[in-house]
């Protein structure tokens, strides 16, 4: 069993769950309610309910119990671990793999693989998201973040929260940008038409902030950098579809008319940083591109010289 504890600060002032569910970053807001009533959390050594009202300088005590026995089970997956040590580990993340179990899908997911190929995972995020941090969509490609041990856990939630951790994407776009670099400042909230789209909205959204650079032109299609300021669910991918240069291969957000016969988005996690949370050691790891994008490029890059 790990003890988390939490100081409040005047900003943070509200209920428990929300506070908690915001502080534990990943973990759902049920969870939370359900450590809350089964008195796994103390403010001020008091048991309280999940709508108890906070305060500055409130001392919060949670007691993250061990996982359960998985239903997840360890499978043994390929899969490129780039960098890992007794509390983090890098991964390499190919196209058209899940990052987590759902319901009813239990299997094939980098977890499934995380289990049989790692010693420890942390436990924050209960059963079916052992040591996931952060995710990255089924057909991005790329690098995350894993936790190994509820101390790293937290430390790399806390920096997300902060966003003093380096995520830098590279993505084919639809169209010229004139621009050579750009900020995108749109709110995501998920779509009133489609729940399983997001969209920019300015009710029931939340802030999300993407800076990008154009790195090559070809013609009708530019090669970007992006870098997260915030996390949104497709963040990327809807901030680039909202200024009219939807990503290469998107099967939801892009064009119609897709002439590369791709089997996803050409979006890769590039490069991603972080300070170490035991050795505050400041770490940065690169990963080259997949093949299939690399592909692309090449033809474009033979079209744009035949010009």
């Amino acid at each position: 069993m790990d003890i988390i504890e939490l100081i409040v600060d005047e900003e943070s002032e509200g209920r428990v769950d929300s506070f908690l569910a915001s502080e534990l970053d990943e973990v759902s807001r049920s969870f939370i309610q359900k450590l809350i009533k089964n008195k796994k959390v103390t403010v001020n050594n008091r048991f309280v309910k999940s709508k108890y009202s906070i305060n500055e300088g409130d001392r919060i005590v949670v007691e993250v119990p061990e996982p359960k026995k998985l239903e997840v089970k360890p499978e043994d997956i390929d899969i490129d671990i780039v960098y890992e040590d007794d509390d983090v580990a890098i991964v390499n993340k190919p196209r058209g793999m899940v990052v987590h179990p759902a319901p009813g899908n239990y299997s094939k997911t980098l977890v499934n693989a995380l289990l049989y190929k790692l010693n420890n995972l942390s436990s924050i995020n209960g059963v079916i998201r052992p040591g996931i941090v952060h995710r990255i969509d089924k057909d991005t490609t790329g690098l995350l973040m894993i936790a190994k041990t509820n101390l790293a856990h937290l430390s790399l939630s806390q920096q997300l929260k902060e966003h003093s951790i380096t995520r830098r994407y590279q993505a084919l776009v639809e169209g010229n940008i004139n621009e050579d670099k750009g900020t995108i400042n749109a709110p995501i909230g998920r779509n009133p038409k489609d729940r399983k789209k997001m969209c920019v909205i300015r009710e029931n959204s939340k802030e999300a902030v993407t800076h990008f650079r154009v790195l090559k032109r070809y013609g009708n299609y530019t090669l970007i950098e992006a870098r997260l300021e915030t996390g949104r669910t497709h963040q990327i991918r809807v901030h680039m579809k909202y200024i009219n240069h939807p990503i290469v291969g998107d099967p939801i957000y892009g064009t119609r008319d897709q002439k590369f016969n791709l089997e996803g988005q050409l979006l890769h996690a590039k490069i991603i940083g972080f300070n170490h949370p035991r050795e505050n050691e400041y770490l940065e790891f690169d990963s080259n591109l997949p093949e299939d994008f690399i592909r692309i490029l090449n033809i474009l890059e033979k079209s744009r010289q035949n010009m």
